[in-house]
């Protein structure tokens, strides 16, 4: 929300809170456990924010990503053996491995399959298995446990070619039925897209499109002009990066777009020069 929509929220639940004399308390310890779930859900989009700024040349914000870990550990170390506590804190610090490998010097946006692994942060890496295995020693499995089980999956893989996808696709299954959401929705059909090809992702891309779940969101556009530039639809592939870039509101992010509209040009000339020999 704009930044004076929120401003305005504050001094009117300050001035509730000044009027009715509402004491400042620390909640006891049997209270706590109620209170979990909505200080890692901000926490979650703390770090999120920083892993991939919605705004600015970046795509990574240090500082937030920085802080969100530090403050996961921190809640790890008042509320010891969460199981949801833990599983934030591996997933933050497994996707934070990749921090060094996701933009070039240039500024230019490198996605997950394009990336260095040797750049990825070892230590990092086998910080946030260790976490996920004290997690999944403390009962059924959360959205963020299962979220920490896929990055867990890519940081095991040498190669963007030996991803275990199949697995990812079960992951994401589980994660749908615990955690039902459009964007779950349209990374589990990225996932399928990698097992079994872009003609199976596309019709569930295309149902969350006309569900009208994700109106705005630039990533269901991006993500439906790459399986559409799969299937050799160039012509539909074009309107739907044309969509993203326009949307993306990320400097990073837009110029990766625009880069594979011309990408897309180069595809359709190197396509009609094979098609007159």
């Amino acid at each position: 929300m704009p930044e004076k929509t929120l401003g305005q929220r504050l001094v009117r639940a300050k001035r509730k809170i000044r009027e009715a004399g509402i004491p400042y308390r620390v909640p006891p310890p049997e209270l706590l456990p109620g209170r979990l779930d909505s200080v890692l859900h901000v926490l979650y989009l703390i770090f999120n924010e920083g892993y991939s700024a919605t705004s600015g040349a970046a795509i990574v914000r240090r500082e937030l990503t920085g802080e969100a870990i530090r403050l996961t550990r921190v809640l790890d170390q008042l509320l010891p053996d969460q199981p949801e506590a833990l599983g934030l804190l591996a997933l933050m610090l497994l996707q934070d491995s990749r921090r060094e490998a996701r933009q070039a010097d240039s500024g230019e946006l490198i996605v997950l399959g394009a990336q260095d692994r040797s750049r990825w942060d070892g230590g990092r890496i086998a910080d946030g298995m260790s976490v996920l295995d004290r997690a999944a020693h403390l009962g059924a499995p959360g959205p963020y446990q299962l979220q920490a089980a896929i990055s867990a999956v890519h940081a095991e893989a040498r190669s963007a070619d030996e991803t275990d996808w199949p697995r990812i696709v079960l992951l994401y299954d589980r994660l749908l039925e615990v955690a039902p959401s459009p964007v779950v929705a349209l990374n589990r059909a990225v996932a399928i897209s990698r097992a079994s090809g872009a003609a199976a992702a596309l019709p569930i891309v295309d149902e969350l499109r006309d569900s009208g779940s994700l109106t705005g969101y630039h990533l269901l556009h991006s993500t439906r002009a790459e399986l559409l530039r799969q299937l050799g639809r160039m012509d539909e592939a074009r309107s739907e990066y044309e969509q993203a870039a326009a949307l993306a509101t990320n400097a990073a992010e837009r110029a990766f777009l625009r880069r594979r509209l011309t990408d897309l040009d180069d595809d359709r000339m190197r396509h009609s020069e094979r098609a007159r020999t």
